[in-house]
């Protein structure tokens, strides 16, 4: 087996069992839920395959779903940010992209900070929308999506430097 492979389905793993066992249980003011098991999917590898990450973000949001009882909310917000991740990709790094030299690991630059922001509140407002799923909740559906996706961010910010290869 590919040791690419197997550090994808280490952090499929991991992503999710820290997501059921903390975040899932936190929910601070009502507004604040933190989601930051879609690391997994802003961290695959830029030059793999996009039908496996669409399909293992299928099966991610698909094991997310089951834990919280959410009937298939987190499965699409997963998989239309996997489909749309070249795009987000291609929007915060430009050429950079189209090389394949992008390592979301190295130090945050403005680049990488604007491709997780981007990708979170992506996947958050496609959330709560569908959570929400009436016109009357927008303000609802906007402030949980700010909110949210602050606390995700910093999250997903702190554990990519706590899983950051050191460099001697």
């Amino acid at each position: 087996m590919n040791s690419a492979l197997l550090v994808n389905i280490f952090r499929f793993i991991v992503f999710l069992a820290i997501q059921v066992v903390i975040f899932n249980n936190m929910n601070f003011l009502g507004y604040i839920s933190p989601f930051p098991y879609i690391l997994f999917i802003i961290l695959y590898p830029v030059n793999s395959n996009r039908s496996s990450l669409i399909f293992s973000s299928f099966l991610l949001g698909l094991t997310m779903d089951m834990f919280c009882n959410s009937g298939g909310i987190h499965a699409t917000a997963c998989v239309i940010l996997a489909y749309y991740r070249p795009y987000i990709f291609k929007f915060s790094f430009g050429l950079s992209y189209e090389y394949q030299t992008i390592k979301l690991n190295d130090s945050l630059t403005p680049e990488r900070f604007s491709f997780i922001l981007v990708s979170v509140v992506l996947h958050h407002i496609i959330l709560f929308v569908l959570l929400a799923f009436q016109f009357r909740f927008i303000v609802d559906v906007l402030l949980r999506t700010l909110f949210s996706s602050i606390f995700t961010i910093i999250i997903s910010i702190i554990i990519i430097y706590l899983i950051k290869p050191n460099r001697r």
